[in-house]
């Protein structure tokens, strides 16, 4: 793929809990062809959020590649003080931004235009320049704040996916819910994965997707006959 066409995104990680979804989207973004290079602007809370829920912590420098476990060569890790950095200008190119996970704070901050930071300074770009903004809210239940700042940053063009696991593709790992969720931010953002399961429709005949599960034997007593709860030997 011609090197003009590979785009330039950026990853925002709050202290929202869901630091697996942050990791899984890094991982799936460095192995991605078509993009180039990758952001990463972890905050103070994300940072603590990596320790707890993943037990990564390194310098920032060091950061991206404990994350995915390559080198991470495309990823670049900034500091969410440098209000200064490349991210935080309109004139840099970037395609496309997604905060994963988004905290509620970091909501309003974008939802205000507050830029009082590197990464809501770099959503309120995206939002200027038309470009695509996908925020990941992870919180409940909502308030009528919480609500009414979505509102507003979607009227403002953001796209607000919050982090709710799908199941009708039948996951059977905590991994299938996480990248099936991760794939379809990454469609958001004008890069479709292959490892996403997409619906064809169900047989009106079949009341689910024709998948074989091994059903739970149930207890038996004597003869064969199932077991009745609370009944003595």
């Amino acid at each position: 793929m011609a090197s003009a066409d590979r785009k330039t995104i950026i990853v925002g990680v709050t202290g929202a809990s869901g630091a697996i979804f942050a990791q899984t989207i890094l991982r799936l973004l460095d192995a991605d062809a078509r993009v180039a290079r990758v952001h990463l602007v972890v905050t103070d809370t994300g940072q603590r959020l990596l320790q707890h829920e993943l037990g990564v912590g390194a310098p920032l420098s060091e950061l991206p590649g404990r994350l995915t476990g390559t080198r991470a060569a495309k990823i670049e890790a900034l500091p969410n003080s440098d209000v200064g950095a490349s991210i935080a200008s309109g004139s840099y190119p970037a395609d496309a931004m997604c905060v994963i996970p988004c905290s509620m704070g970091m909501l309003a901050s974008i939802a205000s235009g507050a830029s009082n930071d590197l990464v809501s300074r770099a959503a309120d770009v995206s939002l200027k320049e038309g470009r695509r903004l996908v925020l990941c809210v992870r919180d409940t239940p909502m308030s009528r704040v919480h609500l009414e700042n979505m509102l507003r940053a979607h009227d403002a063009g953001a796209a607000i996916m919050p982090a709710i696991p799908s199941f009708y593709h039948l996951p059977r790992t905590i991994d299938d819910l996480v990248t099936q969720y991760v794939c379809r931010v990454l469609a958001q953002m004008g890069l479709p994965q292959a490892k996403q399961f997409s619906w064809q429709g169900q047989d009106a005949r079949a009341s689910r997707p024709s998948v074989t599960r091994s059903a739970p034997k149930a207890s038996s007593g004597k003869g064969g006959k199932p077991a009745v709860k609370g009944a003595r030997k």
